[in-house]
Order: structure tokens, then C-alpha cells, then sequence
């Protein structure tokens, strides 16, 4: 797996974008659309409606697959 960000194409509310992400965080968000029983596209809306302004998609996407992990492994604590 690269940890070199790539460019992948998404769409949001009808229009294409693309983020940069590295493998690892791309391969972790597509696993919890599947988990969340989601369409790519629509965690991808869900994870940007829900971002700060100023923070970016890539950076939203990052932070969400983080915080989805973590959350799981607390739960997995307990």
C-alpha cells in the first residue's frame, strides 16, 4: 500500500470532485460504507455536509475514519 495521497473521484449532491487520499485511508472509509451498509458516494456527502467550512474533504474523510476506529475500539473495551 502507498502512502502517497491519490486522486479519487467522487460525487457529491450531482457533481464530481476528487480527493486526495493514501490507500489505507481510502481502503478504511470504503470499509465503513460497506459496514454502514452505504454507498461510497453518499459517506462521502454525510462525511462533508457535516465538516467544518474551512476544513477540507480529504482532511473530513481522515478525521472520520479515525474517529469511526476509535469509537469502535472503545466500544470494543468495554
Amino acid at each position: 500500500m502507498s502512502l502517497k495521497p491519490k486522486k479519487r473521484s467522487l460525487t457529491l449532491r450531482g457533481h464530481r470532485t476528487s480527493v486526495s487520499l493514501e490507500d489505507r485511508f481510502w481502503t478504511a472509509f470504503r470499509q465503513i460504507a460497506a459496514d454502514e451498509n452505504l454507498a461510497i458516494n453518499a459517506l462521502a456527502a454525510k462525511v462533508d455536509e457535516e465538516r467544518p467550512f474551512e476544513e477540507g474533504l480529504a482532511s473530513a474523510i481522515r478525521d472520520y475514519v479515525l474517529q469511526y476506529y476509535m469509537r469502535l475500539s472503545r466500544h470494543n473495551d468495554n
